[in-house]
């Protein structure tokens, strides 16, 4: 058996010295045992410098291995993991835990306005339907182009902001419209109207509008700026339903 060398003891002496205790409340809920979420507590020795979604690992794999929730690619993308810590609507794997003052405990939650299947897992499906109903994808008439769509930097500029949703619903289930009303579009849906409403190349612009003129579509709004304020994107999603709601305005002039 090999000796380890004096180097990587120093090394694994310098990564312990940096460690804290830090305490994760997570609401648990099984519906297999009971219809009413409880509050656990679990304390883990721990990086600052790592993320949430790290002692979610760490709890899963060496505490408790029926915490249940969602991550896939760890890095921002996916979306997948959206949850609310300390009470705001963020991704796991993008929360360093020396950013949400580890001195106390930090409480993990499912996102709210969707059903809760078992611990931080919700049921997105009415989510992915509102997506769907907005019709994300390009609609355009004629036979197939011989060529790429060509479009200018100015046109793509003008919806730029809004191909960067990763769909992790952060937003829409930070709106307090959509807390109480589940049937309003939300402002993902919106966010991805968006997107095609004002490219250039695309031809089911009005039929968006149309959509979102629902009563349950972009003048549900209240622009509160919990949807902005949730974006692990970074996107202006209560700009983006405003230049929705003059579109719809503006459109009959």
């Amino acid at each position: 058996m090999a000796t380890p060398t004096m180097d990587k003891v120093e090394a694994d002496a310098a990564a312990a010295s940096h460690l804290i205790t830090v305490t994760f409340r997570i609401r648990r809920f099984n519906p297999e045992v009971s219809a009413d979420a409880t509050w656990e507590d679990f304390q883990l020795e721990i990086d600052p410098k790592e993320r949430v979604l790290d002692g979610l690992h760490k709890i899963k794999w060496d505490l408790d291995g029926s915490l249940t929730f969602r991550r896939s690619c760890a890095h921002g993308i996916c979306g997948s993991d959206a949850m609310r810590i300390n009470g705001k609507n963020r991704l796991a794997c993008k929360t360093l835990i020396k950013d949400i003052n580890p001195a106390k405990p930090i409480t993990v939650e499912p996102i709210k306005g969707l059903t809760v299947l078992k611990d931080l897992v919700v049921d997105m499906d009415p989510f992915f339907q509102a997506y769907r109903d907005v019709m994300p994808f390009l609609v355009t008439t004629g036979n197939e182009p011989t060529r790429e769509r060509l479009q200018s930097a100015e046109d793509r500029e003008r919806f730029d902001d809004t191909t960067k949703c990763i769909l992790c619903a952060a937003c829409t289930s930070s709106c307090p419209v959509f807390w109480n009303d589940g049937q309003y579009f939300g402002p993902a849906a919106i966010v991805n109207a968006h997107r095609f409403i004002f490219d250039s190349r695309d031809e089911a612009g009005e039929q968006r509008l149309e959509i979102l003129n629902d009563k349950d579509g972009v003048w549900r709004c209240r622009t509160t700026f919990n949807c902005t304020d949730a974006c692990p994107r970074g996107i202006e999603v209560t700009k983006a339903i405003q230049e929705v709601k003059r579109a719809l305005i503006t459109r009959r002039f």
